[in-house]
């Protein structure tokens, strides 16, 4: 045996089988755990009449059983060994399912798909009071289903629309909430869970599932119908996943078990052959990647207990709040009482909508808040700040004159960041006693929604302040991506030429509505036009004509956002912009768009219009990896992904690239070169991939790209 699991008999005559993964911090379904997991039920089931129940539980402190190892899956291309691998977890999980004896899942820690999974095959299950406990099955996420038993006993348990929330949307639960719905069948303290699963086991077999009415016809069929409707609104049809999940989950319904399980296995198989899976998994092995990213440094990175966020508007409000819910003490510094009065009030609101969402306790979120030290007065000690974020308004000279003034008031601080988008950290550091001290941690707008953290390295930023801010990402449960100063930094480089290209096109006469579901269609969570409203429009012109003059590929902003500020249009913030925002809970088309639009647009087709936005982006994204804002493709792909939502399913711009064939990437945009404009022409890195018949990736990314323990689903 591996020694991935030990089992011990307790005096009651209750097994417990212990999942412990040696030199892991996660236990997962692997090859040897099912082979060892299988040798252990032959154990017991040999004991006959003699063992009153069986208990599983973990060793972990914070997982119970992570789920299946991806690297498995991504790996395997061969439809008949990838049924192989569904056929082992679903013949051991049935056979736990129709054990002689009582079994119980005594649950602490994360309990995600297989690890789920296997919990729904025992008779009960408990789960611990803790906040590191979570159940769910996140498969449709990674383009796959549940193919362990989970789409075919999770209806049967929890009745269809709760299963369906969590099969198609991914959505977990904590204790309380599993108690709820009926997920678990009691909860306890950590220390408590082993002796309550022992004592629901010695209860004897549970029961036959109390039916529930919306799994029969003609409800069911109605849920069914409802839940497809909102995946097709969500999805657009790019994503197979959940539709089929959908259709395995209801089915189950209404067929023998055994029929249930080998739907779930045809499925899996045709899902997880298919491109969406694969980029989706791939994508989940770059947020891995990230999680191990690490700086050398002869000084060890410095761990920060005490942060000071300078402004304390929509972005210093936000990072303040994730700061000091993760926490860190926060001094939150503006220039009087007034904005920092709407800063704290903003930090307000984010825990009491965090509270309603039970992300956090009433008490945690007091505490949370409770770190928090507003201050406008230049006499409070900051002796004891580890690390200082500068979140004032995006003008250079202003933070110029910041971290002037930062310099005196901070001696000490090792560390000091801007969140700047899009300005020269070196320019910031310029002239500064200690321009090795500045770094950039660009954080995304809203902080609390978006994972990504851009870490800039100025050209005299010092390894010591660059670690330091990596470990703080990662720290604080943000995901970095290290990039070189540079006009636009990675993110806001490629997305700001989008932006402005789909301005362009509205003004040749081109409907916004038009070019907003063209690249819904494609997979962007939002349309070009419809999130410039929501970033501003003033923001939106302001960084993309600093990014215009910074580089001398990009042509200049044309005149439609300039007349729309004139107006005061802004985006939502001002109640209109492409769109109209002022009757609360509904957004309409602008009506007072056409005087800025040419009368009549070319005919072209939709793709056209889709290349032009989307090509601009492809080819924008190969230049910053030509020019080494970032020193891997993966880097471009995770960046975009992260921080726009850049049409996962595609594996972001440069996979994309590769997926359609550089060549063909390379003729379109010379094509549109000539019909539209100078600005389309290839960059070198991409031309000459094209001309080599190279790509972006040697091969398609999976498991080699994830540093540290294999990923699980």
């Amino acid at each position: 045996m591996s020694g991935n699991l030990r089992c011990e008999l307790l005096d009651s005559g209750v097994a417990v089988l212990t999942f412990d993964r040696p030199d892991s911090a996660a236990n997962i379904f692997d090859q040897p755990t099912f082979d060892e997991l299988n040798q252990q039920l032959e154990s017991l089931e040999a004991k006959g009449g003699s063992l009153k129940g069986l208990v599983l539980r973990s060793a972990k402190p914070r997982i119970f059983i992570a789920g299946a190892d991806l690297n498995g899956f991504s790996r395997e291309r061969d439809p008949q060994r990838l049924g192989r691998l569904i056929d082992q977890g679903q013949q051991t999980f049935d056979r736990i399912a129709r054990l002689p004896f009582p079994t119980a899942a005594a649950i602490h820690g994360v309990a995600l798909g297989g690890g789920l999974e296997i919990a729904l095959a025992c008779d009960y299950r408990v789960a611990s009071l803790d906040s590191a406990t979570k159940l769910g099955l996140p498969e449709t996420n990674l383009g796959i289903l549940p193919a362990w038993g989970g789409s075919t006993r999770l209806p049967r348990l929890i009745g269809l629309p709760a299963a369906l929330e969590m099969i198609l949307a991914g959505k977990q639960h904590a204790a309380k909430p599993a108690l709820k719905i009926g997920l678990v069948d009691g909860v306890a303290y950590p220390e408590r869970i082993l002796a309550e699963a022992v004592k629901l086991v010695l209860q004897g077999k549970k029961r036959r599932l109390k039916p529930h009415l919306a799994n029969r016809a003609p409800l069911s069929k109605v849920i069914a119908a409802q839940a497809r409707k909102r995946v097709l609104a969500k999805t657009r049809g790019n994503y197979p996943a959940p539709l089929k999940a959908l259709e395995v989950a209801v089915a189950g319904l209404t067929s023998s078990p055994a029929q249930s399980l080998a739907n779930e296995r045809r499925e899996f198989i045709n899902l997880a052959m298919g491109e969406p899976a694969a980029s989706l998994i791939r994508v989940f092995f770059l947020q891995e990647r990230a999680k191990k990213l690490a700086v050398e440094s002869a000084e060890k990175p410095l761990p920060v207990r005490r942060a000071m966020v300078v402004g304390a508007g929509i972005m210093g409000s936000g990072i303040a709040q994730w700061l000091s819910a993760r926490g860190l003490r926060v001094v939150l510094k503006d220039i009087g009482p007034e904005p920092l009065g709407k800063g704290m009030q903003a930090i307000a609101k984010l825990y009491r909508d965090a509270v309603k969402r039970r992300i956090f306790t009433e008490a945690e979120a007091r505490a949370g808040s409770d770190r928090i030290l507003p201050v406008f007065e230049d006499n409070i000690p900051l002796h004891d700040v580890d690390l200082v974020i500068e979140a004032a308004v995006e003008k250079l000279d202003l933070k110029c004159q910041v971290f002037r003034q930062l310099e005196e008031k901070v001696p000490f601080c090792r560390v000091l960041a801007t969140n700047t988008s899009a300005l020269s950290i070196d320019a910031i550091a310029d002239g500064l006693p200690h321009p090795e001290k500045v770094v950039g941690i660009h954080f995304f707008n809203p902080v609390h929604r978006m994972q990504l953290v851009e870490i800039v390295r100025g050209p005299r930023t010092g390894p010591l302040a660059l670690a330091t801010a990596v470990q703080l990402a990662k720290a604080i449960g943000k995901l970095p991506v290290l990039v070189k100063d540079s006009p636009g930094f990675l993110v806001n480089r490629i997305l700001l030429p989008y932006l402005i290209e789909a301005v362009r096109i509205f003004q040749e006469g081109y409907p916004a509505e038009r070019i907003d579901r063209l690249m819904l269609d494609f997979g962007m969570p939002m349309g070009p036009l419809r999130l410039g409203d929501e970033v501003g429009l003033d923001v939106a012109a302001h960084v993309a004509t600093d990014l215009t003059q910074r580089l001398s590929h990009l042509p200049p902003v044309n005149a439609v956002l300039p007349r729309m500020l004139e107006k005061g249009w802004l985006g939502r913030k001002s109640g209109k912009g492409f769109y109209d925002y002022q009757t609360k809970g509904k957004e309409t088309l602008n009506s007072q768009l056409n005087e800025f639009q040419a009368l009549q647009a070319p005919q072209v087709d939709d793709a056209e219009l889709r290349d032009r936005m989307v090509l601009l982006m492809v080819n924008e994204a190969a230049r910053c990896l030509e020019e080494g804002v970032v020193t891997a493709p993966e880097d471009v792909d995770f960046g975009m992904i992260m921080g726009t939502g850049w049409a996962p399913f595609r594996g972001g711009p440069l996979n994309y690239a590769d997926s359609t064939s550089l060549p063909a990437v390379v003729a379109r945009l010379q094509e549109l070169q000539k019909r539209v404009g100078n600005y389309f022409a290839p960059c070198a890195l991409l031309a000459d991939k094209a001309a080599r018949g190279d790509r972006f990736y040697a091969s398609a990314p999976g498991p080699e790209s994830s540093a540290g323990g294999p990923p699980q689903s």
